[in-house]
């Protein structure tokens, strides 16, 4: 644990230390349309990534009621288009399909010191494991944010529990995973006006116990090529084994902007450094309550 705890923060000390010497920072709302009307909110997001391995693309559906300003829950679907590159993996097919229906749960409390947003999501595995849209088990993860605003940066802290290391924003990986596992994140929202913002950040994944990997894109029944820079996914479908199959940092770089109060459109560019993989992505979000109250002039309640 004391090494893991190390290893954390040599990767996130350095961005930590670029924000203190920058000192200023911006606020940041949350991902998600949460907490951004009372009421119901439906959002619609396409998102997508690719890099040596192949494609992943995902269309997610979304409902979520906002009791007031601090508190929201709602439940979600995710529909998968994965495509592998032939280049990289052999024996692979295409494949499509629903992913894990979800639930979630998110408060946010802001004040002129400090900033903090938590959120709980719990999956069922309603994907078919035997493509990789699901673990077959069950899965949850408990993130936790502090952030503070100063100027036009908002320098944030992201630390959280989960049982599979999950896809972010700006990186839809390449597999999915059952085992235990810490999260964290460090770095700092930039608000560049006109409705456009920067994210730079560095991530580290720490796991432990027993980890097992699901690759998107080698199928069950397959075999796969490759495996180099400890890329499981590469070689078959499932793998178990150590801590050290899941076990991943980097940094993110991503640009979001909202041309319309209900539009949401970023891009991004992922480095996993443990996976020796580059990832490019991008993501357009629509707020339907937003879209139709404003077209109708009706709010939904």
């Amino acid at each position: 644990m004391h090494m893991r705890m190390r290893r954390a923060t040599s990767v996130l000390m350095p961005a930590v230390l670029i924000l203190a010497g920058v000192g200023m920072a911006h606020a940041q709302g949350t991902s998600t349309p949460a907490g951004q009307q009372k009421g119901i909110v439906i959002y619609e997001a396409f998102e997508g990534g690719a890099n040596s391995e192949g494609q992943v693309t995902t269309l997610t559906t979304s409902a979520a009621y906002n009791f007031n300003q601090h508190f929201s829950a709602g439940v979600g679907i995710s529909i998968y288009f994965d495509h592998a590159s032939s280049s990289s993996i052999t024996g692979s097919t295409s494949s499509s399909g629903i992913g894990n229906a979800f639930v979630m749960l998110h408060g946010v409390w802001k004040n002129p010191t400090l900033n903090y947003a938590t959120s709980l999501t719990g999956s069922a595995p309603t994907g078919d494991s035997r493509k990789g849209l699901s673990t077959g088990h069950a899965t949850f993860d408990w993130d936790n944010r502090l952030d503070h605003d100063i100027g036009p940066l908002t320098p944030f802290a992201d630390a959280g529990l989960a049982n599979s290391v999950t896809d972010t924003r700006f990186f839809l990986r390449p597999f999915t995973s059952f085992g235990k596992v810490a999260h964290f994140a460090a770095g700092t929202d930039v608000d560049l006006s006109h409705s456009f913002s920067l994210t730079l950040s560095a991530y580290d994944i720490a796991p432990w116990g027993t980890q097992t990997v699901f690759s998107r894109f080698v199928n069950q029944g397959s075999t796969g090529k490759g495996g180099q820079h400890g890329r499981p996914f590469e070689l078959n479908h499932e793998t178990t084994g150590t801590s050290g199959l899941t076990r991943d940092n980097g940094y993110t770089a991503g640009l979001s902007v909202s041309p319309k109060p209900y539009l949401d459109l970023g891009i991004g560019y992922t480095r996993s450094v443990h996976f020796a993989l580059n990832t490019v992505s991008f993501g357009v979000g629509i707020n339907l309550s937003s879209f139709f109250s404003r077209r109708t002039g009706t709010s939904i309640k």
